[in-house]
């Protein structure tokens, strides 16, 4: 019975130290990702997404990693500046985890006669683990309110 307890204990602290290594690793990633979308670096952000990514923004749906890459990365990316996360809610198992909060991001004028504005909302940011043991971003969703004109 001894036995049986120890090996119990000792899975159960290899446990909790894989699972806090992944959350530490998947902080880090979106810590990375948010830092791409701020370097504007189109080819890194591609390169977090998973294959059968999900991108999901009020009614818009894009699937796979070609369409995100192209309706969401390359479209949105030279429109945004200074995107800041705030982490509200976290959590991580063995093949999933997701970091959700609200953000903010300089919108950045369509023409140099118009203001700059400032973008706020919500969001989701859902990791898998993949096969080889990789963290990709499997789903993205936005919520935003109006853009608002930047004083």
């Amino acid at each position: 019975m001894k036995t049986l307890s120890w090996i119990l204990i000792v899975s159960s602290l290899l446990t909790a130290c894989s699972r806090s290594n992944d959350l530490a690793t998947v902080q880090d990633l979106n810590r990375q990702f948010i830092d791409a979308w701020n370097n504007k670096s189109s080819d890194k952000i591609t390169g977090f997404l998973a294959e059968d990514v999900d991108f999901v923004q009020g009614g818009t749906h894009f699937k796979g990693k070609s369409e995100v890459s192209r309706k969401w990365v390359n479209e949105t990316l030279p429109t945004l500046a200074d995107l800041k996360t705030n982490v509200v809610s976290s959590g991580i198992d063995s093949q999933i985890a997701y970091e959700a909060g609200t953000f903010s991001v300089d919108v950045l004028p369509a023409s140099p006669d118009l203001p700059h504005g400032i973008g706020e909302g919500n969001f989701i940011l859902l990791w898998k683990k993949g096969e080889d043991g990789a963290w990709k971003l499997s789903y993205a969703q936005l919520e935003d309110l109006p853009v608002q004109v930047k004083r």
